[in-house]
């Protein structure tokens, strides 16, 4: 590219000049390209070690005039290509003009405002893209592309100097991280190390401090670990492998490629060297804090954030803090954690003003609310700048929620299906109309406890009493620190919410906590449209949920009739309906009704879709992989607090089953209702770590006992008592039976443990669990689940074919991996399918990855056994229509398999077969073969039954007609099983259910065949076999067409058995004197017909000296296009004269037609052909080479062509 012309002193020092006028030098740096010795290898040494500012372009291109020892860098380059452009351009437009000025300094003025001015129009002209990524930063990616063999379409996110670990010594090179790939390339002393590794292999990404490896990046794959250390900023480097490797992960669960968020806030300024998806990557990581932080939901985004002081009435002082500005929400959060925090929905703002500064408050800034809140702010760096930023939110936001808003939110169709009548069963009040929600319905307007709240005994008067104070503590703390959305959030709430939320007031903080009040606020009416729409839709979920629902606290009273049930259907229908992706997960009817019982029907769905969407990420999807992920994160932390235990429960296989069901349905399920309750009060505020905290405190209570368990058993049994027996002693409900009321011994029942008791010991010793530490540990051990989960998938898929295919269990795990391989290609580059079209994650692990026509034709041409060079990718197109039964353009792992095992395991018969059906539709195109049209009429008028088939589908006729007419009584049950059975069995396809082949599809065939043996070691033997075995079918066709226009039922039996006596003479067709032509007139003796003209019989001896006859219809230059076929290759047999003719004239004889078996018995006539066909063939070593295509790691010790265009993948 252009630069600025800069003054150089030492013009050949470490460079080489290649070209040269009277005004410009064009050269190269020692140590690229070819030769440059031991000065060239320090020099590349130097370029590679040296940070990027340092670094210099391999060529460029110095000014200078007469005799001035003075030189000016004008343009530098990449690659040769890109210098010379430069270099031609120089001698085009300047040289001519140069030559006119007489004075030096007047040439290099005009040389330098020339260049300037180039430069000057260059960023005019693509000053966006220079401000979206800086010109090294393009140096960098260019590079990598050409290092590593990588398409336009792979970003590079940024690149950073290190040390790669190759054993004990370590190599200074470049780490690349783009989007889905960590590239690493070193070049010193002339050893060149590249090492290219997918983020989705990676199985654990740790960053440790080690004697061996001081302060180094551990990256681990299944088969290898690499160390990187000697970064500049390692903690940089290792959180954005993190976002890599996270969406990388992303990737492998919900199939979403990455793409670049184009609605996130553009930067202030550009950084230097940062390109557009670093910037990116760095945002949405402050986005999801942000959200985290404040429970908000996925799609808001942070706008920026200033540090200030809030002024805090309860307190009397201003809090240091940092304010949040978003599309929708003005937050704040104290520096001091838990001190205060606070979220302010814009659509509840109503005055924005900047206050009078003064030496006590400076620059404040005081916002109003509807609800009569005003709050000051202070001590901001930019005011104006702020208070113009949310003026412009606010005029986006509307004064109030109006209509229903289902942008980005409802994944439904955009017009409501037409409503089916109601499902059977109808809660009390309803009627049997479309209309499923209404105001009417008693669950619509409050929770179901308190429909069916029963009279409190006397003897529970205390506990009312004690109640009745909480409402009161929580009234006076609204008083305080507010109501609703915009209330002050402070220690003093923590408090209060340890010590049990009242029941009246519980589904209202709920929904204030977990942030679902925002959502149902600005989506009014959209509950009530999902149900509309969901109603009548029966999908598996339907079908799960219609399972479950009463299996949903059967205990409790307000489950055990049908307006709780209903109410419970509607909840878990109408979520299904909106995240088909989840749809419904075991575990959630349980959640759901605790959240009915306190909640309204709608409440109780924002509720859902808080838990499932944001506070339990992955939890409910069809793997459960958030509780996974969860379950790996409480093994590490007990075996960081409780070490003695740890080791013991691991050996008892104990914490992977106990804890998937804490975590999934929060201790409802293992824990009488109103202790669970209060954890559930205790998760709404705090998120998972309360989670984390009671589990490790149930773990440390029974610690004794579990030490002493001896089985799995024994700690389950001590586990469950211990839970079952947890109760809340200050609860005013009536008892609710338990279900692991079982556990507890009748004679000496245990000890009970109050809950209050229970979750104050969790604060205390295990209250110093950190959100953002959590987040870690799941990010960890999200690695190891996913990669699990794979690896538990290739097993399953290989399991389910492994009967039906040739290949071993090995081979099928490593075809697996290329293949799965190739569909996470269309996701990286683009495909004609978009990857959410080729992966569903409800269907079985055999049918979830697919590919397409490109992709197969890749992996065909590396791993099948049949090439045929340039007609590979022709021979590809029909196997993949062929195997695409369904029409998709998409083919699963399991038809990938059945087509190349039968090319690679299959006999003679079935490879034949397959390579027959081939070259007919719908593997044939209309394109390839000029007669489809008129071979599918042919073969409609063909396959009509004729003769004795047509009696004998008369007499199947007549029977069945006899069979209904005995069979006037009603069939039973086990009649139409039998028949469902019958239907279900696959059909085994003999070869005489193959269609006829005419002779345009065969000469196709004979042309596949040709290139097919062009590179095999008998190729003249094979290409010999091959032209014998097509004169005999040509033949037959032609005799063949005589009975056909006949038409009657003798001549097919005669060319039947025409056809059977070539088969026995497979052994003969060995001998000397066993000739192929000998045999047809023998054949077609026998069965009555006109034998071929003598010119085309004769032994096999006399075939293989006779050149004067030659199968011109079968290898002409217009019919095969052979290259690899000598001009004196030996070809006999001919067909009569006619056929020729036609075939140049691409006038196929519409009434030529063969049979599969004529062209078997044709083959077996020779020895090459079969031996050919019946070899097995060892797919190994093509799985080792197309592994290696994209090689993990290479070492050469040579410098030679050091050069940027690396084209070694």
């Amino acid at each position: 590219m252009w630069i600025t012309p800069e003054e150089v002193l030492l013009a050949n020092a470490l460079w080489v000049s290649e070209r040269a006028n009277p005004y410009f030098i064009l050269q190269r740096r020692k140590g690229h390209g070819r030769g440059g010795g031991i000065t060239g290898l320090l020099v590349g040494t130097l370029d590679v070690v040296l940070d990027s500012s340092a670094r210099v372009a391999p060529y460029r291109i110095l000014h200078q005039t007469g005799e001035s020892q003075i030189f000016w860098n004008i343009a530098c380059g990449s690659s040769r290509k890109e210098i010379t452009e430069h270099w031609e351009w120089l001698e085009t437009n300047l040289l001519q003009t140069l030559s006119i000025f007489d004075n030096d300094d007047d040439i290099t003025t005009f040389v330098k405002g020339k260049i300037q001015g180039i430069i000057a129009e260059e960023n005019k002209s693509g000053k966006p893209q220079e401000d979206e990524d800086p010109g090294k930063f393009r140096e960098a990616e260019l590079k990598m592309r050409k290092l590593f063999g990588m398409p336009e379409g792979e970003k590079l996110v940024n690149y950073y100097p290190c040390s790669y670990w190759k054993g004990r010594v370590p190599r200074q090179g470049w780490i690349y991280l783009s989007v889905n790939h960590l590239c690493f390339y070193s070049f010193l002393l002339g050893k060149e190390v590249s090492l290219v590794v997918q983020w989705t292999d990676v199985t654990q990404l740790d960053k440790n401090a080690t004697l061996v490896f001081p302060e180094s990046i551990r990256v681990s794959t299944r088969g290898t670990e690499h160390f990187f250390s000697m970064f500049l900023n390692i903690n940089e480097t290792f959180k954005l492998m993190e976002q890599l490797a996270n969406i990388a992960m992303r990737q492998l669960l919900d199939n979403e490629s990455f793409s670049a968020d184009h609605l996130l806030p553009k930067p202030c300024k550009t950084l230097k060297n940062v390109s557009a998806l670093k910037r990116d990557l760095d945002a949405r990581a402050k986005n999801e804090r942000y959200r985290a932080l404040f429970r908000l939901t996925q799609d808001e985004r942070l706008d920026g954030h200033t540090g200030c002081t809030l002024w805090t009435p309860f307190a009397k002082m201003h809090v240091i803090g940092q304010m949040f500005v978003s599309n929708n929400y003005i937050c704040f959060a104290s520096r001091e954690e838990d001190l205060c925090q606070l979220i302010i929905p814009l659509r509840e703002v109503t005055i924005v003003e900047k206050a009078d500064s003064s030496s006590v408050l400076p620059s404040p800034l005081s916002i109003s609310t509807k609800n009569k809140m005003t709050f000051l702010f202070a001590n901001l760096k930019d005011r104006d700048f702020l208070v113009q930023r949310i003026s412009d939110f606010l005029q986006r936001t509307p004064d109030r929620p109006c209509g229903l808003n289902t942008q980005s939110e409802n994944p439904s169709p955009s017009t409501p299906p037409s409503l089916s009548p109601s499902p059977p069963v109808l809660g009390h009040g309803e009627t049997p109309q479309n209309q499923h929600y209404s105001p009417s319905l008693p669950t619509a307007k409050k929770g179901l406890l308190q429909i069916y709240q029963q009279d409190v005994p006397e003897e529970l008067g205390p506990k009312v009493t004690r109640e009745k104070m909480k409402e009161e503590s929580w009234n006076i703390h609204f008083f305080e620190f507010g109501r609703g959305v915009c209330m002050y959030r402070t220690s003093k709430t923590r408090e209060l919410v340890l010590n049990g939320i009242p029941e009246s007031l519980r589904g209202e903080l709920w929904l204030l906590f977990s942030g679902a009040q925002n959502e149902m606020a600005t989506h009014t009416g959209y509950y009530a449209s999902l149900v509309e729409q969901a109603i009548g839709k029966y999908t598996l979920a339907t079908e799960e949920i219609e399972r479950d629902l009463h299996r949903s606290m059967p205990e409790h009273h307000a489950f055990q009739n049908e307006m709780g049930i209903a109410a419970l259907r509607r909840v878990l229908t109408a979520y299904a309906y909106r995240n088909p992706s989840i749809g419904y997960c075991q575990a959630m009817n349980i959640v759901t009704s605790v959240l009915l019982l306190y909640c309204t029907e709608e409440q109780a769905f924002w509720l859902l879709v808080a838990l499932c969407e944001r506070m339990l990420p992955d939890y409910y999807n069809t793997r459960v992989v958030g509780a996974l992920v969860d379950q790996g994160v409480f093994e590490e932390l007990t075996r960081e607090c409780l070490p003695l235990l740890y080791e013991h429960m691991q050996d008892l296989g104990v914490i992977s089953t106990i804890s998937l069901s804490w975590f999934l349905t929060l201790f409802l399920s293992v824990m009488p209702f109103d202790s669970a309750v209060l954890l559930v009060d205790c998760f709404f505020y705090e998120g998972i770590k309360v989670i984390f905290q009671v589990a490790l405190a149930v773990l440390h209570a029974n610690m004794d006992q579990l030490l002493s368990c001896s089985d799995e058993g024994e700690a389950m049994t001590i586990l469950g008592r211990y839970l079952d027996n947890v109760v809340n002693k200050q609860t005013i409900s009536s008892p609710i039976p338990h279900l692991h009321a079982l556990l507890t011994s009748g004679n000496n029942p245990p000890p009970e443990i109050d809950v209050f008791e229970l979750i104050k010991a969790s604060y205390e010793k295990f209250g110093s669990l950190r959100a953002d530490v959590i987040e870690q540990m799941r990010f960890k051990q999200r690695l190891k689940v996913i990669q699990s989960l794979e690896d538990t998938a290739k097993r399953s898929v290989v399991r389910s074919i492994m009967t039906e295919s040739a290949f071993s269990i090995e081979e099928l795990e490593e075809l697996y991996v290329l293949f799965k391989a190739k569909h996470i290609m269309s996701c990286y580059w683009g495909a004609s399918s978009t990857a959410a079209e080729r992966h569903d994650p409800s269907l079985p692990y055999l049918e979830q990855y697919r590919i397409d026509s490109g992709q197969f034709t890749q992996l065909f041409s590396a791993l099948a056994p049949w090439s045929c060079g340039l007609h590979t990718n022709t021979l590809s197109s029909r196997l993949f229509r062929l195997l695409d039964q369904n029409k998709d353009s998409l083919i699963n792992f399991k038809e990938f398999v059945t087509g190349l095992s039968g090319m690679c395991h299959g006999d003679m018969t079935e490879k034949l077969k397959l390579l027959y059906r081939l070259h007919l539709p719908p593997a044939l195109c209309p394109e390839e073969a000029e007669s489809a049209l008129e071979a599918a009429q042919f073969f409609t008028d063909d396959d009509m039954p004729q003769g004795e088939e047509l009696k004998e589908a008369g007499d199947a006729l007549a029977a069945a007609d006899t069979d209904e007419r005995k069979e006037e009584k009603p069939k039973d049950y086990k009649y139409y099983l039998r028949m469902w059975a019958k239907e279900k069995e696959p059909k085994k396809e003999s070869i005489k259910d193959l269609p006829r082949m005419n002779q345009e599809q065969f000469i196709e065939m004979c042309k596949t065949l040709y290139n097919m043996f062009s590179e095999d070691p008998m190729e003249q033997e094979l290409y010999h076999g091959i032209a014998t075995v097509a004169s005999l079918v040509l033949r037959i066709g032609e005799v063949g067409k005589k009975f056909t226009n006949n038409g009657s039922k003798k001549t097919e039996i005669q060319l039947a058995s025409a056809v059977d006596a070539l088969q026995p003479e497979r052994e003969d067709s060995s001998g000397e004197g066993g000739s192929g032509q000998s045999l047809v007139s023998k054949a077609l003796a026998e069965a009555q017909l006109e034998t071929p003209p003598p010119t085309a019989a004769g032994s096999d001896e006399e075939a293989k000296d006779d050149t004067s006859v030659s199968s011109y219809s079968v290898v002409s230059a217009g019919s095969l296009q052979c290259e690899d076929i000598a001009d004196d290759t030996v070809l006999i047999g001919c067909a009569s004269r006619d056929v020729v003719d036609r075939r140049r004239g691409s006038l196929p004889d519409a009434d030529w037609s063969i049979t599969f078996e004529q062209v078997l018995a044709s083959f077996l006539t020779e020895t090459s052909l079969v031996d050919y066909f019946e070899k097995k063939y060892d797919i190994q070593n093509k799985i080792t080479a197309c592994k290696s295509l994209r090689a993990v790691e290479r070492q050469t010790s040579t410098s030679s062509d050091h050069d940027f265009s690396l084209n070694t993948h």
